[in-house]
């Protein structure tokens, strides 16, 4: 009896207090009402300057710290000089063998690999880009630029598989090495290009370890995420034969998480050639050096001479890997011939070009068969901003639209950030984050947003976080959208292929120029190239993730009669939900990344702050503004990412 009258009253209580999501806000709105009146002292505007810190003081003892004990101290001696040591020699043997197979070695061995995991079709493909290179005038920068990127990118595969099987393994290492994953990612590279640069001097070493942090956390991600995903069933059948730990690992999780794995090898390689320019800024060479250099002198058609050979790079590393990955050498070689042989075979013919090419003299790309596109270029360039910049009929020009973006949704979502008084938008940050995770998720996300307060960049953040906000929202709509088409079509999706390549591996400065020259100087400008550059990395992962959904769930979907609408909405999306939260997660953190870029062209805010830092030398502007963006990538993450256990919940 006592049962049932305690059922019925808990069946007697309004619907919206049996509601988990109800409950947390009214538990929330009442300690709001406690706090408040403590709060309210500091005032309803912006955050209050009593309860903000500067770090200027320490950080520049711990700057010329480092200057004056760069050369004698044991830290530097020992141990950071070993790893640059270690990088030069690694980077140098790789450009030495590439500069001893001159480039008829080169292309012929790129060829012969292609061949031997894909093809004749991607083999004639790789020969086509290596020649490419080379007739644009800069073989010598692409050797140097795949020399470093060679080392930069099995640095990051290293270093990123190692955390994500951490993290994939262990909830409790997974939810430690978010943050981390989190800060090497968002944090702008111009933000660690100063404390890098500080430690390892100009050069090469510098150069490769800030790729690495950059490149390395997708690898990690997408690790964790295939062995996470992993399927029960076949783990349970693995376990019930007796194979221990260790075996499931290299028997199970990790075959099964095949599609993940070269997802994140692609999506390094990418990242990693982005860098390229960025990385050439402390001396790297190569071809993000001709960039930097064409576009310090407004020359569009010379930096994207330079910016095509970083293009074909990675369009031949994705196909080549991807081949790779695939399996697909037992249809390429003879029959009867086994593997090594015919790598024997490949070896071969290269090492006899090679030793032909020098005897004839021909190492060098010769000097008579380069293209010049640079004029044509800049032609187009200057027509496409006197034609479609203003005055065009009906639809406008591109400055009116950039007009009208900043006008109608990037201001008002400033003003109403800037308008909210300090404690409301950490109420809000709060509300979002424990509605889908818990009340650890909300904690972090609350500090992490009163963090920029306290280092005294509050008004600043929130107008980056108007820009992010907006060019999200652009990304997302667009990059699902697109990725549900390439998953529906396999037509669609090789059409996108090469074009999500280009708009991936494109340095960012080579296309600003453009976006600038058709939207003016300002924040929609900062906006486009964010989402130009964040759009490919979603586009991709959804539709990873919509291909990868169980073909007998759809199967069953059809046998009931449902449409192709109905699969989509009822069965793909819904499945595919962990992968589209990671879309989402990493359309942010790279928006983030490209917020230091829009700062140059007018954004202003945190990432004006940024490079203004490293212009200067000013450690604590640079570094400040980068934590800043750091902590705005971490909120974001917390109220846009469910816990593990609320996404297993909502599965």
């Amino acid at each position: 009896m006592a049962a049932l009258t305690v059922a019925a009253a808990r069946g007697a209580k309004p619907k919206i207090l049996r509601s988990r999501a109800a409950g947390k806000l009214l538990l929330l709105a009442l300690l709001t009402a406690v706090l408040l009146p403590v709060l309210g002292r500091w005032g309803n505007g912006a955050w209050p300057h009593e309860l903000t810190v500067s770090l200027a003081g320490p950080l520049t003892s711990a700057s010329n710290w480092v200057i004056d004990n760069r050369d004698s101290h044991p830290l530097f001696l020992y141990f950071f000089g070993y790893i640059s040591n270690a990088v030069v020699l690694s980077v140098r043997a790789v450009y030495l063998t590439l500069l001893a197979l001159g480039w008829t070695g080169v292309t012929v061995l790129g060829a012969l690999v292609a061949w031997r995991v894909a093809g004749v079709r991607l083999a004639a493909g790789t020969a086509a880009a290596f020649l490419a290179c080379g007739a644009l005038g800069m073989w010598v920068p692409t050797m140097q630029t795949l020399a470093l990127m060679v080392a930069a990118v099995l640095a990051a595969v290293l270093v990123g598989v190692l955390l994500g099987l951490a993290a994939g393994l262990s909830d409790r290492l997974d939810r430690a090495l978010r943050p981390v994953l989190d800060t090497m990612q968002v944090l702008p590279a111009f933000a660690y290009l100063l404390p890098v640069v500080l430690v390892f001097g100009i050069g090469v070493p510098a150069a490769v370890l800030a790729t690495v942090v950059y490149a390395a956390p997708p690898m990690a991600r997408l690790t964790a995420l295939g062995l996470r995903g992993a399927d029960p069933e076949v783990l349970e059948a693995v376990e019930s034969l007796g194979a221990t730990r260790r075996q499931r690992l290299l028997t199970a999780r990790i075959p099964l998480a095949r599609g993940e794995l070269l997802l994140g090898l692609n999506q390094t390689i990418m990242m990693a050639l982005s860098m390229a320019v960025i990385a050439s800024v402390i001396g790297a060479g190569g071809l993000g050096d001709r960039v930097y250099q064409a576009l310090a002198s407004v020359d569009v058609g010379q930096a994207l001479a330079a910016g095509i050979p970083i293009v074909l790079l990675a369009i031949v590393l994705d196909r080549v890997t991807a081949a790779a990955g695939e399996d697909r050498t037992a249809r390429t070689a003879q029959p009867g011939t086994p593997r090594t042989i015919g790598w024997v075979y490949a070896l071969a013919v290269t090492a006899a070009v090679a030793l032909a090419a020098r005897l004839l003299h021909g190492l060098n790309w010769p000097t008579g068969w380069t293209l010049g596109i640079a004029a044509p270029v800049n032609s187009a360039v200057d027509w496409m901003t006197a034609h479609l910049y203003s005055g065009v009929p009906v639809i406008g020009g591109t400055a009116d639209w950039a007009g009208h973006f900043t006008t109608w949704v990037l201001d008002p979502v400033r003003g109403g950030l800037q308008w909210l008084p300090w404690w409301s938008v950490l109420l809000i940050v709060a509300a979002l984050a424990w509605l889908i995770g818990t009340w650890a998720t909300a904690l972090t996300a609350v500090l992490a947003m009163a963090a920029i307060g306290v280092l005294g960049v509050w008004d600043p953040a929130l107008d980056t976080l108007s820009q992010v906000l907006a060019a999200v929202a652009v990304t997302l709509v667009l990059g699902f959208a697109t990725g549900i088409a390439a998953a529906r079509s396999d037509r669609v999706e090789r059409a996108l292929r090469p074009v999500l390549d280009v708009f991936q591996t494109m340095p960012q400065f080579v296309y600003l120029i453009p976006v600038v020259a058709l939207f003016g100087v300002g924040r929609a400008p900062a906006v486009a190239a964010a989402v130009v550059y964040a759009l490919p990395a979603v586009v991709r992962i959804t539709a990873q993730g919509l291909r990868q959904v169980d073909p007998a769930a759809l199967e069953s979907a059809r046998s009931l009669g449902a449409t192709g609408r109905q699969q989509l909405w009822q069965v793909q999306l819904p499945l595919a939900r962990r992968s589209l939260l990671l879309a989402v997660n990493q359309g942010v953190v790279l928006v983030l990344a490209v917020v230091i870029i829009g700062g140059l062209v007018g954004g202003g805010a945190l990432g004006y702050n940024v490079a203004f830092g490293l212009a200067q030398g000013d450690l604590a502007t640079g570094l400040v503004a980068g934590a800043a963006i750091v902590c705005l990538g971490l909120m974001l993450d917390r109220v846009t990412q469910p816990t593990e256990r609320r996404a297993r919940k909502g599965a």
